[in-house]
């Protein structure tokens, strides 16, 4: 007699290792809406993204023009590209400070843009959080 009351089937269990890697496999083809935790986690690296991005250029460039003005004011820089000694020092302490203010800017800069990025954000990270927490 047939211990499976007539019906033809086989059930196999898989390994926890082959599990994720099948479970890797079918995140490849799932539609991004399915996959609400992933979307969740793209959405708050994307808050803290655009000002980590605009402040780095910033002070990049702020960096820059300090540098600029730090050179142009302590070193024969000015003599070298064809200005005066005496023209470079006050063209370099005002190159100096401008590449200060740049640098002071960008943390408040960061702030502002991720606060806003928050703001813009939420309804669609709320919506999502109380989908998943059900």
């Amino acid at each position: 007699m047939d211990n499976n009351n007539g019906k033809d089937t086989f059930n196999y269990t898989y390994s926890a290792k082959q599990q994720q890697e099948i479970n890797d496999i079918r995140k490849k083809y799932l539609a991004p809406e399915q996959d609400k935790m992933e979307q969740l986690r793209r959405l708050d690296a994307s808050v803290t993204r655009k000002g980590t991005t605009v402040s780095l250029i910033l002070g990049i460039v702020g960096v820059l023009f300090l540098g600029l003005g730090m050179s142009l004011a302590m070193t024969n820089l000015g003599e070298i590209l064809g200005s005066y000694s005496g023209i470079a020092m006050p063209i370099g302490i005002i190159i100096g400070i401008v590449g200060i203010i740049l640098l002071a800017l960008a943390y408040p800069l960061y702030n502002h843009i991720t606060a806003a990025e928050r703001r813009r954000l939420a309804p669609e990270i709320l919506r999502l959080t109380d989908e998943l927490m059900k």
